[in-house]
């Protein structure tokens, strides 16, 4: 029965139904199309005959070697040994295949089209009977129809994951993302989105601004270029997720919400301890509330309680506060319930028994221990052997090292990935023992690793929490919290049972999916949960919720891994380099570094150094001109079609418009700044001439010059008028000789300005007298129709000095030379 949880049993079934046909056959293959090449699907009989078993979709040669079966009415056989040495991986060798002994042929075809192969070893190279090729081709064409299905549903995952990468790509069109988030999203984006080829590398050059000296050139200028790496580290989807919720509910609910996160892979303070620091942050601050994912619940509890007894109700997501904690509540998983599921999927796969292993980062975490509890509980009674939980401690090396150990030492049949990182190490180390699809693996979340082998059969099943409902949610009660008391919050929520004395905590319940590649009557397809996924995100992003009048300030302290192992390489652009060759062309290049013409550009040497078979660059383009290259990396040979290669046109054109806008976004911050800093220089400017301008000079006992140069509009007058009243009370003035020499033209507007100088003045028992009146400016006045009424007018400042004198009883002494 095709259950779509496990293909590879189901076509296990029907080659081991195959070779029981043939009379003494002991050994079948099965080798399907994949792109323009033969891989090998899975085999049996030859498993402890090989030096190391054959590994599922290994390259078993071109796909050529179909078009032989394209019109086979009846048994085709061929010599065995020369069969197995072109298409079994590595070519291994040959002392196992008895002298005589041939393979027969199958085709396997679905849809009109040849699919792949079923080789089945028989003694002599005598054709099947009618009977058995009859049965051989009914069991063909059960193989070909469980293909065909898993394809149509891969086909669909992949269109699905393909839309959400490029979803994602658009997103940070709005967002200041950084060149290593970027870069690490395509990265991962195009993993999941493609099975095979597994790219080994997959990274980012741009051109920069500025050119360098290249001694190479004769010391003509080369473009610089900026090149960004992604490290192989944990995953950080799981926390971006929760945090794109809980700011989504910030908006939607109009909360301050301050996202922070705690590195937990970084040279600095352990987490837990940097948690506690941003939670003290919190309390100083005064917040409304606190959201912490506890990587200690333990040693993050008595931070808790001080924001407990500051009144700040704090919630813990994805891990559950310890017994007796004064957290408020608990927003995530039933994580005994999805342990429990994991156990009666593992039962599912594996009916017939055997030893079981169980991974996890650390078998201290409350959330590691309670998955562990419910899944051991689950296959409890059964013929499964669960062996004690091993833990990796965040280390990539060691986790390696465990896998390795129980796959290939204790022969573990099934697996339990307890944690996000956990599955995909179980995949890793069944593919490097050429163990996938036998070691059964159940995965928990979906990363983009968890994707890719899902789709490929190394992982069966995957337990999906909906963390972005956590963070959601987790925002959504706070707010109800603050708005309508905590007792009225929490009555309705249930109560999440203590693992030993003590009160039970209020819990919220987010669920979890179970995803499978294809659909059963227990779980969701991928694809169909990938749509699922994005359409809850969307209905979110839409929903409006009721806000509180006052406003709220919610702390959410988090945690990441850290952007440390990113690198940034800046370097001239190398003459005749593969990526100078798609820069200069604006078109994609797939090179096979064994086999091109570009075999000796610098950039192609490097790569085949190490290991790199395909070398493909996708250039970013805008307005028709590169500007930047996408650059993969893979170890097979032949790995990028053209369909492949259109894929990654098209997320390279997203990918172009993402950086374009964060260049742009980074350039028109940069002249944000020089423009603030121009108007602080100019208002500064404008305050000093604006003083300078319309200066008070006493030159003689309660006689003041005021200097007017420019134009007089309402806001200068304000500013003149204030200045000269305070003068004129200051230093007891009588007299106010306002020079409009330097003003620009005395029109009606103006005038009238300086008559409401002139009448603030008269009130402080003062007189303003207008003097250096320009010839040319009385004629425009006399034109206008401008009417000084009483205001003294003198024509120039002398004449209105000695006006000024007469009105003070002063007088001027002219002295003669002695």
């Amino acid at each position: 029965m095709i259950t779509g949880l496990d293909l590879f049993a189901t076509l296990h079934r029907i080659v081991k139904e195959a070779v029981g046909i043939l009379p003494s056959a002991q050994r079948g293959i099965l080798l399907t199309r994949d792109g323009e090449r033969l891989v090998h699907r899975l085999s049996v009989g030859l498993d402890g005959v090989l030096a190391s078993p054959p590994r599922l979709l290994d390259d078993a040669g071109p796909a050529t070697e179909l078009s032989m079966l394209e019109s086979a009415d009846s048994a085709r056989v061929v010599a065995a040994a020369a069969w197995y040495r072109a298409h079994l991986p590595g070519e291994p060798p040959l002392h196992f295949v008895p002298a005589g002994a041939a393979v027969v042929l199958i085709p396997v075809r679905a849809q009109g089209q040849t699919l792949g192969v079923l080789a089945v070893e028989q003694p002599d190279e005598q054709a099947p009977s009618d009977e058995r090729w009859a049965r051989l081709l009914s069991l063909a064409d059960r193989a070909g129809a469980a293909l065909e299905r898993r394809k149509l549903y891969d086909d669909k995952a992949q269109s699905a994951q393909e839309i959400r990468v490029l979803e994602s790509v658009l997103n940070v069109v709005s967002a200041r993302t950084s060149p290593y988030e970027l870069v690490e999203m395509i990265s991962k984006g195009i993993k999941s989105v493609q099975v095979r080829p597994q790219w080994s590398s997959v990274h980012l050059v741009l051109l920069g601004d500025a050119p360098r000296r290249d001694a190479s050139r004769g010391g003509a200028t080369a473009p610089e270029t900026r090149s960004y790496y992604v490290p192989r580290r944990p995953p950080v989807v799981y926390w971006n997720n929760i945090c794109d919720g809980a700011l989504i509910a910030g908006r939607n609910l109009g909360i301050n919400l301050d996202v922070r996160s705690a590195s937990i892979l970084s040279g600095g303070a352990p987490a837990d301890i940097a948690q506690r620091e941003l939670i003290d942050e919190g309390i100083d601050r005064g917040v409304h509330g606190i959201i912490v994912s506890p990587f200690n619940p333990e040693l993050i509890e008595p931070a808790i309680r001080r924001a407990a007894a500051a009144g700040i109700p704090v919630v813990t997501i994805d891990t559950p506060p310890v017994d007796g904690s004064s957290a408020l509540a608990y927003v995530g998983t039933d994580n005994a319930a999805a342990g429990r599921i994991a156990g009666e999927l593992l039962a599912r796969l594996l009916p017939d028994g055997g030893k079981i292993g169980v991974q996890t980062y650390s078998v201290g975490a409350i959330h590691s221990m309670e998955r562990i509890a419910g899944f051991e509980a689950a296959l409890s009674g059964t013929s499964l052997d669960v062996l004690p939980p091993t833990e990796d401690l965040l280390d990539p090396p060691t986790a390696v090292r465990l896998v390795r150990e129980a796959v290939g030492d204790q022969g573990v049949a099934g697996a339990f990935g307890v944690c996000a990182a956990n599955g995909p190490l179980w995949g890793a180390g069944a593919r490097a023992l050429g163990r996938e699809g036998k070691l059964k693996v159940i995965a928990f979340d979906l990363t983009m690793d968890t994707i890719a082998m899902l789709r490929e059969g190394t992982i069966h099943a995957a337990i999906v929490q909906r963390e972005h409902d956590m963070g959601y949610r987790s925002v959504q009660l706070l707010h109800d919290v603050v708005s309508s008391g905590a007792e009225a919050a929490l009555a309705r929520l249930p109560t999440r049972a203590p693992a030993g004395k003590g009160p039970g905590l209020r819990f919220i319940d987010t669920g979890v999916d179970i995803v499978t590649v294809e659909s059963t009557p227990w779980s969701i397809a991928l694809s169909d949960y990938l749509t699922l996924d994005a359409t809850r995100r969307a209905t979110k992003r839409r929903r409006r919720l009721n806000q509180v009048g006052r406003p709220i300030e919610i702390f959410v302290a988090g945690m990441n891994v850290g952007e440390q192992d990113f690198r940034e390489e800046r370097a001239p652009l190398e003459a005749g380099s593969l990526v100078e060759r798609v820069l200069s062309t604006a078109g994609s290049i797939i090179v096979d570094t064994h086999a091109s013409e570009l075999h000796g550009a610098p950039d192609v040497v490097e790569a085949r150094g190490r290991g790199v078979h395909t070398l493909v660059g996708v250039p970013l383009l805008a307005g028709g001109t590169a500007f930047g290259v996408l650059v993969l990396e893979s170890e097979r040979r032949g790995a990028c079609s053209l369909e492949e290669a259109a894929l990654l046109e098209r997320v390279a054109d997203t990918v172009a418009v993402a950086v374009e806008n964060a260049e742009l976004v980074h350039r028109i911050t940069e002249r944000t700044h020089e423009l603030e800093q121009a108007n602080r220089q100019q208002e500064s400017l404008l305050d000093t001439i604006r003083e300078l301008s319309s200066p008070v000079v006493p030159i003689a006992r309660n006689i003041l010059v005021m200097p007017v140069i420019g134009t007089m509009d309402a806001q200068r007058s304000g500013r003149f008028i204030e200045s000269m009243l305070q003068d004129i009370t200051e230093r007891q003035a009588r007299v106010v000789l306002v020079d409009v020499t330097g003003m620009a033209a005395v029109d009606a507007a103006s005038a009238e300005h300086l008559l409401r100088a002139a009448r603030a003045a008269r009130l402080l028992g003062a007189e303003l007298v207008l003097v250096g009146i320009r010839p040319a400016t009385a004629r425009l006045m006399v034109e206008e129709g401008v009417d000084l009424g009483s205001v003294v007018t003198r024509s120039t400042l002398e004449l209105g000095f000695t006006y000024a004198l007469s009105k003070t009883g002063g007088q001027i002494i002219y002295r003669g030379a002695s």
